[in-house]
C-alpha cells in the first residue's frame, strides 16, 4: 500500500512497472562488469563531508547501503571507520572485496550482498551511522523506500546518524525518459532513478530529528539532489 499525504504526492500516469523494476539487478550487474570504475576513484563530496561530522561525533561503526563501486566505502575505511558495505549486485561485492585488498583496508571492510527492500539482517542497534549516495533514488517505490527508513533506524544506536542522499525533481532529467510509475524514470542508458520531493524527503523523516536537509549538484549534467541528516531518537 502506498502513503501519499497531498496531491502532489499522488502518482503520474500509469502504475509502477514492477517487470522494469526487477530487472535493474541484472543491468546494474552489465554495467558494473564492463566498466569497474565507473563513478571514478575519488570519493564523492557527500562521503567527504559525512566523514567530517562522523569523526566530530565520534562515530566509527558504519553501515553503508548500495555501495556501487566502493569509492565511498574505500575512504571511510582509509579514514579509520569500520564500514559494513550492502549492495545487491554480485559483481560489486567482488570488486570492493579486491579493491580493499589492494588498499591495506580489508580488515575494515565487510561487503555483502543484500537487497535493501528486504529486511536488514543486523540485530537492533548495531550501528553508529548509516550512509548512502543515491541509494534513495534507486527504483524503490515510496513504501520501500518508508520500510528502508524504519530498518536503518532499527539497526541505529540511539543517537545514531542516517546520512542519505537522493536526486530530486528539480534535477534536468526529471519527467524524461519511460515512466515507471510514481516519480521513477527510465533515462538516458537504460537507468531508472526516483526523483524525490521535498514532501517525500519529510514524509521518509518522520519520528526522527532531522539535522540537515541541503541541495547539492553533482556531475556534468548537473545532477541535482538532497543530502539528508537524520538523528535516531535516544
Amino acid at each position: 500500500m502506498l502513503f501519499y499525504g497531498s496531491d502532489a504526492m499522488n502518482q503520474r500516469g500509469p502504475d509502477i512497472d514492477k517487470g522494469a523494476l526487477s530487472r535493474q539487478q541484472q543491468h546494474w550487474e552489465c554495467v558494473f562488469s564492463s566498466n569497474d570504475s565507473m563513478f571514478g576513484e575519488d570519493p564523492s563530496s557527500p562521503a567527504r563531508w559525512a566523514a567530517r561530522l562522523l569523526k566530530e561525533e565520534g562515530k566509527t561503526k558504519v553501515l553503508e547501503l548500495g555501495f556501487g563501486q566502493g569509492r565511498d566505502t574505500l575512504y571511510f575505511a582509509r579514514n579509520g571507520f569500520d564500514v559494513t558495505a550492502l549492495d545487491y549486485c554480485e559483481k560489486g561485492i567482488k570488486s570492493l572485496r579486491e579493491k580493499a585488498s589492494e588498499s591495506s583496508v580489508s580488515g575494515s571492510v565487510t561487503p555483502m550482498q543484500h537487497d535493501v527492500r528486504n529486511r536488514l539482517p543486523f540485530k537492533d542497534d548495531t550501528f553508529d551511522a548509516c550512509y548512502s549516495h543515491m541509494l534513495y533514488c534507486m527504483p524503490l517505490t515510496i513504501s520501500e523506500l518508508r520500510s528502508l527508513s524504519t530498518e536503518v533506524m532499527r539497526v541505529l544506536k540511539p543517537g545514531g546518524l542516517n546520512i542519505f542522499t537522493t536526486r530530486h525533481t528539480e534535477d534536468p532529467q526529471y519527467g524524461t525518459g519511460i515512466h515507471r510509475g510514481e516519480d521513477m524514470w527510465e533515462i538516458q542508458g537504460g537507468f531508472i532513478v526516483h526523483f524525490l520531493s521535498r514532501e517525500k524527503v519529510d514524509l521518509l523523516s518522520e519520528g526522527h530529528d532531522v539535522l540537515d536537509v541541503t541541495e547539492f549538484q553533482e556531475g556534468d549534467l548537473p545532477k541535482k539532489l538532497y543530502r539528508v541528516t537524520l538523528r535516531k531518537k535516544s
